[in-house]
């Protein structure tokens, strides 16, 4: 309703390489290419160098061994550095260098643009069946990577191979109240009865950073993506 026209796409030419573990650029793939991996994960960050070696060691071991029990399972990490001023880039590439660039990459973008602009970057530059979106503070478990899977699989037959499956938190929500704010809590339910009001009946944001997508929905997706903060 609100759009007058499609986004313009556009990226600085810094941003078509990226920096492999032996210190050479290489082209970066992209999304309209034929996929190559199984899944690929896209973790937006901006100064998380405290927080992201949690959640890349809990992602690379659960993928490490599901590969191990299934050798046709295929992977990569995808870490977007937004415009960082920390040492991020400096704890991605070290796992880089553990695990080689063909699993865990790096691409960064030439100026801070926001959560969204960084997670269209990485999915644009993917090179997996499935896309999945997950934050880097780790505060959804990894393993639960298979609720969302079981999830999208439960929605076949896609339609022109697109399709979407959110994580969720809501039968958590009452454990969350009760440690919550008055403050907060009131704020929550107001902002989830403005989403029921104005916007959607049927769907309530619970705020999970898990979101799984087939590649040709990514792509349709994040054509259209406006709004490129968070």
């Amino acid at each position: 309703v609100t759009a007058k026209k499609m986004p313009t796409l556009h990226r600085h030419e810094e941003e078509k390489f990226f920096v492999n573990a032996e210190g050479r650029k290489e082209p970066v793939p992209s999304i309209h290419d034929r996929p190559s991996k199984e899944l690929s994960v896209v973790v937006p960050s901006y100064n998380e160098e405290d927080r992201l070696p949690l959640m890349m060691d809990e992602a690379l071991d659960y993928l490490e061994k599901r590969q191990k029990q299934d050798p046709s399972f295929t992977y990569e990490v995808i870490v977007v550095n937004d415009g960082s001023k920390d040492q991020t880039t400096k704890v991605v590439m070290e796992y880089c260098k553990k695990y080689g660039s063909d699993k865990v990459r790096l691409f960064s973008v030439v100026k801070n643009g926001g959560k969204g602009g960084a997670v269209r970057m990485g999915v644009f530059s993917s090179r997996g069946k499935k896309i999945l979106m997950a934050d880097a503070d780790g505060a959804t478990k990894f393993a639960d990577i298979e609720k969302v899977e079981e999830g999208l699989k439960n929605l076949q037959p896609w339609p022109n191979q697109m399709a979407i499956s959110c994580g969720s938190r809501a039968h958590l929500e009452k454990d969350s109240v009760a440690k919550r704010s008055y403050f907060r809590t009131l704020l929550m339910y107001g902002f989830h009865f403005l989403v029921w009001f104005l916007c959607v009946k049927e769907i309530r944001d619970t705020q999970c950073g898990f979101k799984l997508l087939t590649r040709e929905a990514a792509l349709r997706t994040f054509s259209t993506l406006h709004i490129e903060r968070w």
